[in-house]
């Protein structure tokens, strides 16, 4: 449920021209573009965040039994590393008595600075099947891992299947990952291994396409003939056990740094280091393996060595989309050759293993960018959460308070020998401050004919074009009403209209009202009896929304019987009520000349003049009895239009009155007890309650479903029991709840940027004007309302 500042009334029409106020408004524009991208941003920050966390678990195969009947059987009986010289398929094998050391799923801040430690204490290199995802959450141990001479490769962004994927999403997953290796450690490379793959006999006709297409873009794909499987967590022995090749055979065996609790595999890896070196095998990388071989090649052939270059180097170290640098001449090393495929000798850096490749230009760019970028989500996104955290505390602590404060004022209120003191039967004023009220005027009027306390009615015509004045006249004629008096006057605001009012006020005690709103026959009479304690100042009434049938309508009905009332209710009990409504309200009227009036200072004179007459020393008390029915914007622009104002004019008064926070006696009070308690509930929750949605939808999308959605659904559940213990004070119909899901999907939402757009217009330095909503009249009579 999103809290705003208080029921109040419409605005006034700007003081300026027309052209003015144009210029006004086209100034705002960019801020509510503004508001706009920065929830645009906050949701691709979160999207980039879930979409980085997608799970990696074990490496089974996800499909089985399927054919391989489009599988060259050269190819499911070859060794573990298959390129495509020419376009045609070629495997080669692991020479007797040497590893190829090969990593999956990493990097994982954990368990791969571990692995990297041991390798480097063994002096042995690695080849890493990398994850995109993981390489852009943490790339300094990517770089820590190439810079050490190890090797690497792709193991896609989001260890997806590829086989079941479109050939664009296969085009992203290698290019993604591209680009986060660029970004990590300023290479690329042309190593490929699938999720969930595992011997090349295991290749079948779903997959083999991937490959085939893999291969024409320049990359080797890396199989296994030895599995340790250590993701299983069998107990070290075993890992050790079935990481061993058979009789002397050379193998590209797995083991994983990532991918789950992976102690096993740390305490594993010494031991096998031990054993195979002990066993006289030797250890390289997956380009080794390819230089031993291509060197054989070469000595068998008897073919010139720079010939042989050129084609081993076009055969295994094509960079994706572009010719690549030939391998070097040291299994785990790192003399690079070649600018570009054309077999030429030097060029790369020393550092590069033969499969990687140096990225430049907007490879590079693009890389740093995606990096900058996840670490912007990976610090946002937690932020967002313990600060969520923080306030989903705050306002379920502020629920449960509200509840606790407003059953311990309506006891107080209504229980049968409460008096305010003897009974207030003294005229007062009503002062009714009108612009183009054509539409609403009469029905005020007949509201306020029926008062069953003596009034004098004052309107105040702030420049009407409409025939306010006449009309207001007319009414008053044939109602008989003698007590009704009509001050014309230039167009100068709301605040100056009520002003005049006060001024021109007979009695002591003023009644302020708006010119669409209509009161029940003892509004008044119960609004003024809390006047019979002389140390109260200003009273506020009861608003209710008269055209509650509307959709936007049964929305802020909800509001103001929930949010405002029910805070009323907890503000007094903690004498920092923050805001008369100026759609019923009243107050001593001395007390309002010795504060200055209503101020033109800010947007939300109510809000400022509350604060000064808590400021001045006057108690300020809610009257529940004392009901209005006013009508609520009847489209969602002009919802806006009356929210930005409201949001805005509240943070004008309370920077206004930031003073109070450091002064003493009472205006201490309000500013160390009201003025956070505002702040808090009014301004910071409802800016972060609606994320609580987008956090939903974060967590079903990526985390769980079911749990997620069991939260939200405990929050609402929390939020209509509030709701429904409210509107039981109210005497409301519970029928009006049905709309409260909808509303804190839809309504909440728009809060927020309205709460957005405000701040960006107090930082900016922005003002805004009044302007008058569009009224239709169809509040009638209470008695009208159902």
């Amino acid at each position: 449920m999103t809290t705003t500042s208080s029921s109040r009334g419409r605005r006034r029409a700007p003081t300026r021209m027309s052209r003015a106020a144009g210029r006004a408004a086209a100034l705002q524009k960019p801020r509510v573009i503004l508001a706009l991208l920065l929830l645009l941003a906050l949701t691709s920050v979160m999207l980039l965040d879930g979409y980085l966390r997608a799970e990696v678990g074990g490496d089974q195969r996800v499909r089985t039994g399927a054919s391989a009947s489009k599988v060259p059987e050269k190819v499911l009986d070859g060794g573990p590393i298959l390129t495509f010289q020419g376009g045609q398929a070629t495997t080669v094998s692991v020479p007797d008595k040497t590893i190829a050391l090969t990593f999956d799923d990493g990097p994982n801040p954990t368990w791969t600075p571990q692995v990297l430690e041991i390798l480097r204490k063994y002096d042995v290199p690695g080849t890493f099947f990398l994850v995109g995802s993981m390489v852009s959450r943490y790339p300094g141990i990517v770089r820590d891992m190439v810079e050490e001479g190890n090797e690497v490769g792709i193991h896609t962004f989001t260890h997806v299947d590829l086989s079941y994927q479109s050939d664009a999403r296969v085009d992203r997953e290698m290019e993604q990952t591209q680009l986060a290796l660029a970004g990590a450690a300023g290479i690329t490379t042309t190593l490929f291994r699938a999720p969930y793959s595992s011997e090349t006999d295991a290749i079948d006709n779903y997959s083999w396409p991937v490959y085939e297409k893999l291969g024409e873009d320049g990359y080797t794909s890396v199989f296994v003939d030895t599995d340790s499987d250590d993701w299983k967590k069998p107990g070290v022995s075993k890992i050790i056990k079935w990481a061993t090749p058979e009789d002397g055979k050379g193998a590209s065996v797995l083991f994983h740094d990532a991918g789950g609790e992976r102690s096993q595999t740390i305490r594993a890896l010494p031991a096998y280091i031990k054993k195979m070196k002990a066993a006289g095998y030797t250890f390289t990388t997956i380009s080794g393996v390819v230089q031993e071989q291509n060197a054989a090649a070469r000595q068998a052939s008897g073919t010139a060595g720079q010939q042989a270059g050129a084609a081993a180097g076009t055969a295994t170290a094509g960079a994706p989309g572009t010719a690549g640098g030939q391998p070097g001449t040291v299994p785990g090393g790192g003399n690079g050759t070649g600018d570009g495929g054309n077999g030429g000798t030097g060029g790369t850096a020393d550092r590069l293993q033969a499969a990687h490749r140096e990225a430049t230009g907007v490879t590079l760019y693009e890389g740093k960018a995606l990096i900058a970028a996840v670490a912007l989500a990976e610090w946002t996104v937690p932020t967002l959460s313990v600060g969520l955290m923080i306030v989903g505390v705050a306002v379920m602590g502020r629920f449960g308070m509200m509840l606790i404060l407003a059953r311990r004022h309506y006891r107080k209120r209504n229980r049968r020998r409460f008096s305010w003191g003897p009974t207030v039967t003294r005229p007062v004023s009503v002062i009714v401050p009108a612009y183009n009220e054509k539409e609403c005027i009469a029905n005020t009027l007949k509201s306020l004919a029926k008062s069953t306390h003596p009034i004098e009615i004052i309107i105040v015509d702030d420049g009407s074009d409409d025939n306010t004045s006449e009309i207001s006249r007319e009414a008053a004629r044939a109602l008989g009403m003698t007590n009704v008096r009509v001050i014309r006057q230039e167009n100068a605001g709301k605040p100056a209209a009520l002003n005049n009012g006060v001024r021109s006020a007979s009695y002591d005690i003023v009644v302020m009202m708006d010119g669409d709103t209509v009161f029940e026959p003892d509004a008044v009479h119960h609004l003024v009896q809390p006047f019979a304690d002389p140390n109260v100042g200003a009273v506020a009434g009861n608003a209710k929304v008269g055209n509650r049938d509307t959709v936007i309508g049964a929305w802020q009905h909800i509001e103001y019987v929930m949010g405002f009332n029910l805070d009323r209710r907890m503000y007094d009990l903690l004498r920092c009520m923050p805001t008369i409504p100026g759609a019923i309200g009243a107050f001593r009227r001395d007390a309002v000349l010795d504060v200055g009036g209503m101020s033109e200072d800010t947007l939300a004179e109510d809000t400022d003049i509350t604060i000064a007459m808590h400021r001045a020393g006057w108690q300020v008390v809610y009257q529940e009895h004392a009901k209005a029915w006013t009508e609520a914007p009847g489209s969602l622009k002009q919802l806006w239009s009356q929210r930005y104002r409201w949001s805005y004019g509240t943070m004008q008064a309370l920077w206004k009155h930031r003073k109070s926070l450091t002064d003493k006696g009472p205006s201490g009070r309000f500013g160390r007890v009201g003025m956070p308690l505002v702040v808090l509930f009014q301004i910071i929750t409802p800016v972060f309650a609606p994320l609580i949605d987008v956090f939903t939808v974060y967590s079903m999308i990526f985390v769980d479903f079911q749990a997620a959605l069991l939260a939200w659904l405990a929050v609402l559940g929390v939020q209509l029991g509030c709701a429904a213990y409210a509107f039981r004070l109210d005497r409301e119909k519970y029928r009006y709840l049905l709309m409260m899901p909808l509303q804190q999907l839809a309504y909440r939402q728009m809060m927020y940027l309205v709460l957005i757009h405000s701040c960006i217009t107090a930082l900016t330095g922005g003002r805004l004007r009044w302007q008058k909503l569009k009224r239709t009249g169809e509040v009638g009579t209470p008695a009208g309302v159902s």
